[in-house]
């Protein structure tokens, strides 16, 4: 199967240091230049989280000033009604070109500066199916439709404005509970993961075709977000993944305690799997994880660019196609896996596909 490269968008390094009184405004001209890096170094898309400006209008900003990168938009279930969102997507979809993915964050605790009220997992992912549900009948409906669910109900849904993309856009979601998983299965063609062992990976691919076998449904694919940390030889490779580290955890001291309530599935796991080793297989590093109190896709490869490949090529036999790599370093960052990972990693699978057909024939 093909595989896909997903970098990352956003306003800011995150080793940037800001100036108590930074201006509050988005630095366009970064985004554009990060944007443009990240086509012309062979990524698929970027995805656009949740935190700096709002992720639909970076994404049209963004589409603006490149021809066919696509862009993989954080958006939380609840916050605004299904209906709007499903129409916003749509009108999007439209004016990108069709260029766009909705991924779904559902596993972190609600932010009580948004006015949500739903703590409870189980309920954040019921919401969430619902959710999707509204939206993708949405874009696919050709005439008004009520619902009735726990936790919506519509009458005379629809939007004229549907999207290019056919039969709707296309959703992922990420999440470590069983919840997570039943609604990926059922609403998503992509399944997103952060970065753990190779043992643990395994597992959780292995229970998310089981849990889709049971629903007779077809798995979704899987995406791994890892950073990546390149240096020359091992050493300086390391090296640089220990400044980036000390860097992390004066940022992280510099805004006080860290904050372990409310943390998501996935940060827990990441957690755990610190407590049991900083390294685990050949390249895996916690110690950026660990650095900002676990979370995010925080966990990193560390190594030569040979080693890199050989660890991405290693998720890859075990089922991952899409692989979410940003770096620390943003913009230089993407630019070195644009050259030295993204063009041999594709090479290499190519070839083992080709081989793997040639047996099968």
């Amino acid at each position: 199967m093909p595989i896909e490269f997903v970098g990352g968008l956003f306003p800011r390094n995150q080793l940037a240091q800001r100036a108590s009184n930074a201006s509050p405004r988005l630095d366009l001209t970064y985004l554009r230049d990060l944007a443009r890096a990240h086509e012309h170094a062979g990524f698929d898309r970027v995805l656009i989280a949740n935190g700096g400006g709002d992720p639909l209008y970076l994404a049209a900003f963004a589409a603006s000033h490149t021809d066919k990168l696509g862009f993989m938009i954080a958006h939380r279930p609840g916050l605004v009604p299904p209906t709007v969102a499903a129409r916003a997507f749509a009108t999007l979809d439209q004016t990108t070109g069709g260029r766009i993915r909705l991924h779904t964050i559902t596993g972190h605790a609600p932010e009580p500066g948004h006015g949500e009220r739903l703590y409870d997992k189980s309920e954040r992912y019921e919401r969430a199916g619902e959710y999707l549900d509204i939206v993708r009948r949405v874009w696919t409906e050709d005439k008004p439709f009520d619902y009735q669910g726990r936790f919506y109900q519509l009458e005379g849904a629809f939007s004229p404005v549907k999207p290019i993309q056919q039969p709707y856009v296309p959703i992922s979601l990420g999440g470590s509970s069983e919840g997570a998983y039943r609604v990926a299965v059922e609403h998503t063609d992509l399944y997103a993961l952060w970065a753990e062992s190779l043992e643990d990976t395994a597992a959780r691919i292995r229970k998310l075709r089981e849990i889709a076998a049971e629903a007779n449904k077809p798995a979704p694919r899987v995406s791994l977000s890892v950073r990546l940390i390149i240096g020359p030889t091992e050493e300086l490779a390391w090296q640089k993944a220990r400044e980036i580290e000390a860097a992390l955890k004066a940022g992280t001291a510099a805004r006080g305690r860290i904050e372990t309530n409310g943390l998501s599935g996935g940060a827990e796991r990441q957690l755990a799997l610190a407590a049991k080793g900083e390294v685990h297989d050949k390249a895996l590093f916690l110690g950026t994880s660990t650095a900002i109190g676990g979370g995010t896709d925080s966990t990193s490869l560390v190594g030569t660019p040979d080693t890199i490949i050989e660890s991405l090529l290693a998720y890859y036999d075990i089922g991952v196609t899409t692989f979410l790599n940003r770096g620390y370093d943003p913009l230089p960052d993407a630019i070195d896996y644009g050259r030295y990972i993204i063009p041999a990693v594709r090479e290499e699978v190519a070839r083992r596909e080709q081989t793997a057909q040639r047996k099968a024939a």
